[in-house]
Formats: C-alpha cells, structure tokens, sequence
C-alpha cells in the first residue's frame, strides 16, 4: 500500500473535479478523501496500490471536460492512514 498528497492547480474549482476524482478513486479502488482550498487549488490525499495511484494521478492530471490543470504536486508520505471510502471533504 502507497498513499500519496497531490495539490492540483489550474482551473480546478467549479468544474466539478472533485466529484470526477471521487469517481476515478472509486472505479480504481482507492480511498482517501479530495477537497477544495481557499486558494483556488484542489488537494487530494490517496491511499492504495502505488500502480493504481499513478494511473488516478494521470486521470486528474487531465481533469473534467471544463476542466484546465496546469500542475499536479504529488508528495508521497511514508504513512498510510486507513480510509473506507474515497469522499469530498469541505473546507
């Protein structure tokens, strides 16, 4: 098991990304959670098989039709937290 914090920046609110990373997790088997920041960024921490990982990162590096990415930050963290379920969380 992997887990990885991505910051997501571009035109990333308001175009229903969150709800289509949610989607991508869940089809992937993922967990974790994703959530809108003040600062107009979208920030994601996943947790699951590192191939499966990587394969969610190229999805939202793409995003939603609306959607205009222009940088994904993927720190990976040496500790995996336990989630059942990949969610929205709100500021």
């Amino acid at each position: 098991m992997s887990c990885v914090q991505l910051k997501i920046s571009g035109l990333v609110q308001g175009v229903g990304f969150r709800y289509y990373t949610v989607s991508c997790a869940r089809q992937l088997g993922l967990s974790g959670w994703v959530l809108n920041l003040p600062d107009g960024r979208v920030e994601a921490e996943i947790v699951g098989e590192k191939d499966k990982i990587e394969e969610l990162i190229a999805q939202v590096e793409v995003g939603p039709a609306g959607s205009r990415v222009t940088g994904v930050d993927c720190r990976w963290q040496t500790v995996e937290p336990h989630y059942n379920s990949f969610t929205v969380r709100y500021f």
